[in-house]
């Protein structure tokens, strides 16, 4: 597989991602560092959208359903050289299914996520995963 994306800034404003149908703002000023994503959230935005990503292909290969999936992201940045040095994740999953193993979904997460191995080839990752009864 292959991927593309186009981004795009002009000086002394902020920034745009442009994937498929889809655009992206981002803050690359001091004016927006308080409303608008930084490239390293959206950085952590990507390895949280993979994994939710597999929860939902998962949750097809696996048969269990679920009504909702969230998913916090932590991560420690170190200065020299500047790199994110450790995410911790805590993934929660709501769902009354008792076929829903969460051992080996997260087996599954680590084995199979794009991003998320591609991340753990240069800091740790640690995490969770919760399950929420449905009310």
């Amino acid at each position: 597989m292959k991927y593309q994306i186009t981004a795009s800034s002009t000086s002394n404003q902020d920034a745009v991602i442009h994937i498929k149908q889809s655009d992206i703002d981002f803050g690359t000023t001091s004016k927006t560092a308080e409303t608008l994503p930084n490239p390293a959230e959206l950085f952590l935005g990507a390895f949280a959208a993979c994994m939710l990503k597999n929860v939902e292909r998962f949750s097809e290969m696996m048969k269990f359903s679920y009504t909702k999936a969230t998913v916090e992201v932590n991560a420690t940045r170190i200065e020299n050289p500047p790199r994110m040095d450790g995410i911790s994740y805590s993934l929660t999953i709501f769902s009354n299914d008792k076929k829903l193993n969460t051992d080996l979904l997260k087996k599954n997460i680590e084995k199979f996520g794009t991003i998320y191995n591609t991340v753990r080839l240069s800091c740790s990752i640690s995490g969770t995963i919760n399950t929420i009864s449905n009310v």
